[in-house]
């Protein structure tokens, strides 16, 4: 069964980081696309980025009851032929009907591929290999958008829509790949959780009980702030407060984004080793003093006025902060989401959560815009200081609610099992 697990497991890591290098072809680019290459203007391309968010808080409310049903394999096969479909009708779309038609199919596949493929790791993990199995996930994803991104920008020509084409298409065959590569998985007819085959009955009064879990509740509160500080601001909010404030060229802010990956991809296997054993959240409320940091050097880029350098090296220092706090949630967040459901809402918990990044990643972008060309930058530096202060608090609080197992599970499964029973309850539980 182990050997199994870890055939099925790498299969889905696999197509998972193909998947995300086709995605780095397209996402830096799609903007441009749609508004100056195809000559659909701002609005449409605007219109486009709006759908896909849409779509994917639309069909996510419905996703995690379909996996607890029927299982996580089918919901992600679809996924990967709705993104595919998306993806490539994006490309070959010259009118606006067409590509918002487009981008609906390519949010909602990937809004529905995320919550399938955590289900599928927690159903080929158990509580102690949890935490790598989705690190790992974390890795590569980053790793296969930087490649895929660094590729692409080689392959792009503006002044021809066909190299964009091939771009799209590229994507597409990639989300292909990955459902092919999970339509093969023998997922564990007995998953390493108890009472996980998915049947018609569990998912009813799903939301009600989710909601009366006040652990998360509190969990999907502080995942908000999380993604509202960080990715809810890397496109919109921070990028212009870097042009604008700090007055960087917008190829450095390649730089600072390259940075942010390279942070991840070196710091990922490093901080596992130490966050493994430590408790979960310990490790979010020390992801809400680094960014903390981070939004401090951001303001004093805006402020340092008589070197560049200072200033520029100061806003990359911001975007690599962020990289080492990513790479410190990865192995703690999603697996605690896991942790945290009955075994038979597994599904459910995971879609809530990603609907609840969803939310963050539609507030964060409007709100940052919004602040950063009102000229409101001291205001905005100090909102996003508070949201990092307050990961810190939230997630000392998560702590004290969670039982020993769901915040150290790693040193709960090395204690004799007489100890684990011995030991007190959390409070609050």
């Amino acid at each position: 069964m182990t050997t199994a697990m870890g055939a099925a497991l790498r299969r889905i890591q696999l197509g998972n980081a193909l998947s995300a290098f086709g995605s780095g072809f397209t996402v830096p680019y799609l903007y441009v696309y749609v508004a100056n290459v195809r000559h659909l203007g701002a609005n449409t391309a605007g219109a486009v980025l709006a759908m896909l968010a849409i779509s994917a808080l639309i069909v996510l409310p419905l996703t995690g009851r379909v996996i607890d049903r029927r299982g996580p394999l089918p919901v992600a096969v679809i996924g990967t032929v709705s993104a595919a479909v998306g993806s490539l009708g994006i490309g070959l779309s010259a009118t606006e009907p067409m590509v918002i038609a487009s981008a609906v199919a390519l949010g909602a596949g990937i809004a529905v591929i995320q919550p399938a493929l955590a289900t599928m790791i927690v159903w080929c993990s158990t509580t102690v290999t949890r935490s790598r199995a989705f690190a790992t996930q974390f890795f590569l994803n980053n790793l296969g958008l930087g490649i895929g991104g660094l590729v692409g920008g080689q392959l792009v020509d503006e002044t021809h829509a066909s190299s964009f084409v091939r771009l799209f298409a590229i994507e597409a065959v990639m989300f292909l790949v990955l459902g092919a590569a999970i339509a093969t998985v023998r997922l564990p007819r007995a998953p390493k959780v108890e009472d996980a085959v998915p049947t018609e009955e569990r998912a009813k009064g799903a939301w009600r009980v989710l909601f009366g879990d006040r652990r998360m509740v509190w969990l999907c509160v502080l995942g908000f702030v999380l993604f509202f500080a960080c990715y809810g601001q890397f496109e919109s909010g921070l990028a212009a407060y870097a042009t604008e404030v700090t007055r960087i060229a917008p190829a450095t802010l390649g730089i600072a984004l390259a940075a942010n990956t390279a942070a991840i991809v070196v710091a990922q296997f490093v901080v596992l080793k130490l966050v493994e054993r430590r408790r979960r959240s310990r490790v979010m409320a020390l992801v809400g003093v680094i960014w903390t940091v981070a939004w401090l050097a951001a303001g004093l880029s805006g402020l340092v006025h008589g070197s560049q350098v200072v200033a520029t090296v100061l806003l990359i220092s911001t975007y690599a902060l962020f990289g080492v706090g990513e790479s410190l949630l990865a192995p703690t967040v999603a697996p605690l989401v896991a942790d945290l459901a009955p075994a038979s809402l597994i599904g459910q918990y995971n879609s809530a959560f990603a609907l609840v990044k969803q939310l963050a990643l539609a507030v964060g972008p409007a709100v940052g815009a919004l602040m950063v060309g009102h000229g409101m930058h001291v205001a905005y530096i100090a909102m996003l200081v508070a949201c990092a202060v307050g990961i810190s608090v939230l997630a000392l609080r998560l702590g004290r609610m969670l039982t020993p197992a769901q915040d150290q599970p790693h040193r709960v499964a090395a204690l004799p099992a007489q100890r684990v029973e011995a030991e007190p309850v959390a409070a609050g539980v």
